[in-house]
């Protein structure tokens, strides 16, 4: 009988989804914000291409567009602890980050005004870190900064689950510098639903490359 280890699988010298610049269509819709916040179709579902990468999926991810703004919910199911969320140190908290740029300048690897970073948190705010928190983020490195968002301009709800938490958000077109779908239809974007127990299911690539603060590593949609 053999002593030797089991083989292991070889790690891969480049993410797969590296390769690609990946282009998905945002779906038009009404986005009718309720008590409970939006309700999305299947059709308005995005894609996790990190799985090529061998990242996970967890959560069902929806967007849409509309003259008012985008909108979003984000379903995450599969987790045994609660997220942890501080709205003090939101680049390291749980929840759904969202890059967009609105202008859509692939070759560009440092953000300019038209692009923007939004976290929304389905907990982390009040005196008992039991609140939804909404906010704009600036972007490490930039050339430029859009006009900053205040909080309340960002809408959000939010509701735990057993395994998990169901929530929606909203973006204003006032909160989105240069956001004009009828001359500009084609966005970059990029998202990451970061968990601490579950890991980050992003759109293309991981953390491991810079792709919080550099444009050109994010995908591209068309405002449909």
């Amino acid at each position: 009988m053999s002593d030797l280890p089991p083989p292991t699988k070889p790690e891969p010298l480049i993410d797969p989804s590296f390769l690609f610049r990946f282009e998905i269509r945002l779906l038009q819709d009404e986005m009718k914000w309720s008590s409970k916040g939006l309700t999305l179709p299947e059709t308005c579902r995005l894609p996790s291409f990190g799985a090529l990468g061998e990242r996970p999926v967890f959560a069902d991810v929806r967007m849409a567009w509309n003259a008012s703004g985008i909108g979003l919910t984000v379903n995450v199911t599969g987790k045994r602890q609660l997220p942890w969320c501080r709205d003090s140190r939101l680049d390291d908290s749980d929840g759904f980050h969202f890059w967009i740029d609105t202008r859509c300048s692939p070759g560009i690897h440092r953000a300019t005004q038209y692009c923007h970073r939004f976290l929304w948190m389905p907990a982390g705010g009040g005196p008992k870190r039991e609140h939804p928190v909404a906010a704009w983020i600036p972007i490490n490195r930039a050339r430029a900064n859009p006009k900053p968002v205040s909080p309340s301009e960002l809408k959000i709800a939010a509701y735990p689950r057993h395994d998990g938490y169901q929530m929606s958000g909203f973006v204003p077109a006032s909160g989105l510098t240069g956001f004009d779908p009828a001359s500009q239809p084609r966005v970059s974007l990029y998202y990451a639903v970061v968990d601490r127990e579950l890991g980050w299911q992003t759109l293309t690539l991981g953390p491991e490359y810079p792709v919080l603060e550099d444009p050109s590593l994010w995908g591209e949609a068309v405002l449909a």
